[in-house]
């Protein structure tokens, strides 16, 4: 079996997730999609393999990688397509908007197991590979990982978590010639505020929204340069940048007030 090179993009089959498959593919990269929907990457993958037809089909990986034991299921179909991963995207995750007390516990430790276990186990399993392709590791953080966020308090600490670990993980690597990025968005135009429970009319008068193309193309570059923290758009980089020095006081109640809870919902 002829090896081929990939660049792994979990959460591909939509929103950021979905325009991190189209960017790397129209940098030449072969792509490996990973998503729950087999459907919807099917259709990507068509749609990828039908812009670049001198290049294999995207390898279409339908999983849930919240459950137990998916980072050793990812490496046996890449093994069995003859991929070696040089690029990992830890793209998948979801939030939940409300009062960490008033919302689903299981749901709540879900989010846990994909925002948090999930990337650091994939992470860890393909980190001796991309090592060896001298590649690079893109987390997809937010610029929620920078102050806690009553009103969504477990997505936030995902997100510090993320971000912390990656900033580290940066260092620990440099030596192998592996670049980690951790990708810190602000509010993205994608199905993430709608399925968190947020109202969008109301984010739209709040919160400008960037395209999910622009923050895809944002952390691209950002990893290919070696940055190892990309916050996209300057009104989000004073917002995050700014926010450890903002009196908590004065920060837990503005953050509260910009996630009021709505029907909660979950992405992923």
């Amino acid at each position: 079996m002829t090896s081929r090179t990939v660049a792994v993009i979990t959460g591909a089959s939509r929103g950021i997730g979905l325009e991190f498959a189209r960017v790397f593919a129209a940098h030449g990269h072969d792509v490996a999609l990973v998503a729950r929907s087999e459907r919807d990457l099917d259709a990507l993958a068509s749609d990828l393999a039908e812009a670049a037809p001198a290049r294999p089909r995207p390898i279409v990986v339908a999983l849930d990688l919240a459950a137990a034991g998916s980072a050793e299921r990812l490496a046996e179909v890449l093994a069995q397509a003859g991929a070696n991963v040089q690029f990992l995207v830890n793209n998948a995750g979801f939030g939940l908007a409300g009062d960490a007390l008033d919302l689903d516990r299981a749901e709540q430790a879900q989010m846990i197991d994909l925002n948090v276990r999930s990337l650091v186990d994939l992470t860890l399993k393909f980190a001796d590979e991309i090592a060896a392709m001298q590649g690079g590791i893109l987390n997809v953080a937010s610029t929620a990982a920078f102050q806690p966020g009553p009103g969504m308090a477990v997505y936030y600490a995902s997100k510090s978590f993320v971000l912390s670990f990656s900033e580290a993980l940066s260092r620990e690597l440099h030596d192998r010639g592996v670049a980690v990025t951790a990708l810190c968005p602000g509010p993205t135009a994608t199905e993430f505020q709608a399925r968190a429970g947020f109202d969008a009319a109301m984010l739209l008068r709040r919160l400008p929204l960037a395209s999910a193309r622009d923050v895809a193309e944002a952390g691209y570059a950002g990893l290919m340069s070696g940055r190892r923290v990309v916050v996209p758009g300057f009104f989000n980089k004073l917002a995050a940048y700014g926010a450890p020095f903002a009196p908590r006081a004065l920060l837990l109640p503005l953050v509260e007030r910009l996630m009021k809870k709505r029907p909660a919902n979950r992405e992923t």
